[in-house]
């Protein structure tokens, strides 16, 4: 693993979305920011809503970078644009970068919402959703808790 915490040189690259619910697509940013908080590079990508493309064009965006000296990469959680599923496990098989996925709220799970949603072809969501595993309870030394898959 490359992250070391220790190193003031530690750079991490942070990826948030943000769309419309009558849009085909997300807008993705990413931003490398090190460890004294200097932004020192950008990209941006899209995904699919309702789609399954996320994983790949996050992996676009990360070698669009060209950079060998990203730590680790941290997401707003594995379930982004109305369902497209992310798989942390695929983006860290392909970058050799730990990835952290951070969320805020507690859930009974996205399960049968996501039935719900793709009643004709859910399946595939499902299995997707099930990869993804448990979330991990965090608590901060600020009282706040984070739910974390790594």
């Amino acid at each position: 693993m490359r992250f070391h915490t220790e190193k003031k040189g530690t750079r991490v690259l942070g990826i948030a979305e943000s769309f419309r619910k009558t849009s085909a697509c997300s807008t993705l940013a990413g931003v490398v920011m090190r460890r004294d908080l200097v932004i020192d590079g950008m990209v941006f990508g899209n995904v699919t809503i309702e789609g399954n493309d996320a994983t790949q064009n996050i992996l676009s965006m990360y070698r669009s970078l060209k950079r060998n000296d990203i730590n680790c990469i941290m997401l707003d959680g594995l379930i982004i644009s109305m369902y497209n599923i992310i798989d942390g496990e695929e983006l860290k098989e392909n970058t050799d970068v730990p990835v952290i996925a951070v969320t805020f709220k507690d859930s009974e799970g996205l399960e049968s919402t996501i039935q719900h949603h793709f009643s004709n072809d859910f399946k595939l969501k499902v299995e997707q959703y099930r990869k993804l595993g448990q979330r991990d309870k965090i608590l901060l030394k600020t009282g706040k808790i984070l739910f974390v898959r790594s």
